[in-house]
């Protein structure tokens, strides 16, 4: 039996006007021959949740570097928040869930160690943004830099889920204002928990517009988009807290993103790999043989091997470079 024909005939039935069906994929590079079993969709998200760079995910920065509590985010679980909640406002909507979650497990795949911070180190020398890492990511450096061979409308996702970007389905457009609501509110949650700020210094009329605490903030966010977006092309929030959401962004970054308390070892980071850019760049030779057999310029191919590395990984091979190791007489 195929299944995917039930799936392919409740899409038909019951997904929105405006969502993406898979039956109206624009397909891969390289066709797959149907399995029977899952969707073109289902089969991009299986494949992003299977992959080498999601599960490296877990050991990246979200805001905290290197954060010794458990309660803290990282790049992975900000990742599943986002596809959580973007799968709900998909459902609300009737759009394709499975084009969503896919998208939103694949987003930030392309982040350096150390986040926004290792990006800004690299951009230091070369033209480096992660959402385009992310797509590098699925298009050439996993499955031993072969691809994954995605769809095109996950890919397209994947790279316009930033501000910048203009997604070219609703659901792309699902993903990345839930990315922004995610990275605002865990990000609050995260600097409170932390200390950086208090519930206090949260300004009033954000209080009175999206609520007290976590919960009810992303979910009067939610909300408001299902709200403004219900059978309509276009997927965001109403005017009004358009203009409130990134006026809560701004005093993130003021309070937050670039406080000394939450941002004090950052620098350290950059530095950090601001020198491994450099030593690669003149040994390439050892470079793994992956990445030296990849088709494209020196500068990309270190910018794709940093961009692979966990906080983790990228602490122990400048150690390695760097520091000595003890001598032991036998």
């Amino acid at each position: 039996m195929n299944y995917v024909d039930n799936t392919l005939k409740f899409e038909n039935e019951f997904l929105s006007p405006f969502a993406t069906k898979s039956c109206e994929t624009k397909g891969r590079v390289r066709p797959l021959e149907n399995d029977g079993l899952r969707t073109e969709f289902q089969r991009d998200r299986d494949r992003i949740l299977h992959c080498k760079s999601f599960r490296c995910l877990k050991h990246k920065t979200q805001v905290f570097l290197s954060p010794e509590g458990d309660h803290y985010r990282t790049r992975l679980t900000h990742t599943l928040e986002v596809s959580q909640i973007a799968r709900t406002i998909a459902r609300a909507l009737r759009l394709n869930e499975d084009l969503t979650e896919a998208i939103a497990l694949g987003h930030d795949l392309g982040h350096t160690p150390y986040g926004h911070g290792g990006e800004r180190a690299l951009q230091s020398f070369t033209r480096f943004y992660h959402n385009e890492q992310s797509l590098r990511v699925v298009d050439y450096i996993e499955y031993d830099c072969k691809g994954m061979n995605l769809t095109f409308e996950v890919r397209d996702g994947i790279l316009n889920h930033t501000s910048r970007g203009k997604p070219a389905t609703p659901e792309g457009m699902v993903v990345a204002w839930r990315d922004r609501i995610a990275y605002i509110n865990h990000d609050i949650d995260d600097a409170v928990r932390g200390g950086v700020i208090s519930e206090s210094d949260i300004p009033k009329k954000y209080i009175e517009a999206f609520g007290a605490n976590n919960g009810k903030r992303i979910g009067a966010m939610i909300l408001d988009i299902i709200r403004n977006s219900e059978n309509k092309s276009v997927v965001k929030p109403s005017p009004e807290f358009e203009k409130l959401i990134g006026e809560l962004r701004e005093f993130m970054f003021e309070n937050v993103y670039r406080s000394p308390i939450a941002k004090g070892e950052e620098q350290k980071a950059i530095d950090m790999i601001k020198y491994l850019y450099g030593y690669y760049l003149s040994h390439r030779d050892k470079l793994p043989k992956k990445f030296l057999d990849m088709d494209s310029t020196d500068e990309q191919k270190v910018c794709d091997y940093i961009s692979t590395m966990s906080d983790n990984y990228a602490i122990r091979t400048f150690e390695e470079l760097c520091v000595p190791k003890s001598w032991a007489v036998l």
